[in-house]
């Protein structure tokens, strides 16, 4: 039987929810999905534990799936306004040996480029745009701190927030959990979890760019290999945000030898930092992600769906992360937002969503399991060493740059998805433009 989220009463709240939808979390998915679901005519709060969306060390990279969607929504000139790096191409060095790995130049996308956007500024400016909506409301400093059902266990009918040092309960008729990898609505939702595992872990930092700012040159390549280390390097005009890559469980080794042994093998793998490294000033300037993967097996219950690493915890590998976020929130507001405007939302619509996501986010899980297993982990297992052996580049790399339609292959795989998705057009989901 077909069981429909009707509106209940809780306990002291009265018998109408305060929204139609509220969203934990204004990370990527969180934001996208509030805009869309505002212009789909619903009430919406976004609720945002922080007070401001600046954080270092989150992914940078918006890909051209992304940046189809803001052209589908008509936002794509005022994204690309924003202060950005252009990749048009992604590749490696491995000792003085350069591969090429992915080539956008020939997608069927608009744009032809991953944008290398810092996170702060991308969710500001969803965050601008969703808020000319009149259904869109967001709350800073407003952290989620559990749910409210209609009975133990039973059906979801709002969040409880602390704002301010106070707690209270906000009412909905669906919640949305894209509260993170850590989330806090997907435990107390008790929903049912699978461990994919990952055998690293990343130190990010930050390092002034040797030679100032030349933001808008040749990019430089995003990954360097040397002597069994391995560095990813996010060019942001004057700096690089930089990921050090470890084995899993590793950091603790790294803090125990010391910021003068780091810097050293900072400045052997990327000899151009050997000037700057210096500015890493201890140890503490390392900071620690633990890189998983995991993915839930039932995204929903009554009243509740989760979205973004809330539903998958993605690794890093190739920077897919957001955009995968972002494609659940599309879906998400494609499938969910029409029915729960026009008060007939369904349990069969909240699976819907979990049965298109979930294909596309195992599959980009194995890919990248495979990437850190047969690529990234035998180098880190070699060690340091000077040895010129350990500064080739794995032979399926440099298979890859030797075929130039390989490396474009590559390039729709990274840069559009595997399912990729695209908003309902405005005649489709009645979607009013901002402002209007």
């Amino acid at each position: 039987m077909r069981k429909q989220c009707k509106l209940r009463k809780v306990a002291g709240m009265g018998e109408a929810p305060e929204y139609d939808c509220v969203i934990a979390g204004g990370g990527p998915a969180g934001m996208i999905a509030g805009l869309l679901f505002a212009r789909a005519g619903c009430r919406v709060l976004v609720l945002e534990k922080h007070g401001d969306f600046l954080r270092d060390f989150r992914g940078d990279t918006v890909h051209p799936s992304t940046l189809d969607i803001f052209g589908d929504l008509g936002l794509l000139d005022s994204f690309l306004a924003l202060p950005h790096n252009r990749l048009p191409r992604l590749g490696g060095v491995f000792g003085e040996e350069r591969v090429a790995v992915a080539d956008f130049s020939r997608l069927k996308a608009r744009c032809r480029f991953i944008a290398m956007v810092p996170q702060w500024h991308l969710l500001n400016f969803i965050a601008r745009t969703a808020a000319q909506l009149p259904g869109f409301e967001l709350r800073m400093n407003a952290e989620v701190t559990g749910l409210v059902e209609q009975e133990p266990g039973g059906p979801v009918t709002g969040v409880t927030v602390r704002e301010e040092g106070t707690e209270r309960r906000v009412t909905a008729r669906l919640v949305i959990g894209a509260d993170g990898r850590h989330s806090r609505v997907r435990q107390a939702a008790g929903l049912p979890m699978k461990e994919v595992g990952a055998p690293i872990d990343v130190l990010w930092f930050s390092l002034p760019r040797p030679g100032g700012d030349t933001r808008g040159s040749e990019p430089e390549p995003l990954l360097r290999s040397r002597g069994g280390r391995i560095l990813v390097t996010i060019d942001r005009g004057d700096y690089f945000q930089c990921a050090y890559v470890i084995r899993k469980g590793g950091a603790a080794q790294v803090r125990a030898e010391g910021i003068e042994a780091f810097r050293r093998k900072v400045a052997e793998t990327v000899p151009d930092f050997a000037g700057v490294v210096d500015r890493l000033e201890d140890i503490e300037a390392l900071k620690l992600l633990t890189v998983r993967m995991d993915r839930l097996t039932k995204w929903s219950r009554p009243g509740l769906v989760m979205i973004g690493d809330g539903a998958h915890a993605m690794s890093p590998v190739g920077g897919v992360g957001i955009n995968l976020a972002v494609q659940d929130a599309v879906a998400a507001a494609n499938l969910l937002a029409g029915p729960l405007a026009e008060g007939r939302l369904e349990e069969v619509d909240l699976e819907a969503l979990r049965r298109r996501r979930a294909w596309p986010t195992r599959a980009t899980q194995a890919l990248q399991g495979l990437i850190q297993n047969r690529l990234l982990g035998p180098i880190l297992e070699r060690g340091d060493g000077p040895r010129a052996r350990r500064d080739r580049a794995p032979m399926v790399l440099r298979l890859v740059s030797s075929l130039p339609w390989l490396q474009r292959r590559v390039g729709a795989v990274v840069g559009l998805g595997l399912r990729p998705e695209r908003p309902l057009s405005p005649e489709r989901h009645r979607l009013t433009p901002p402002g209007g």
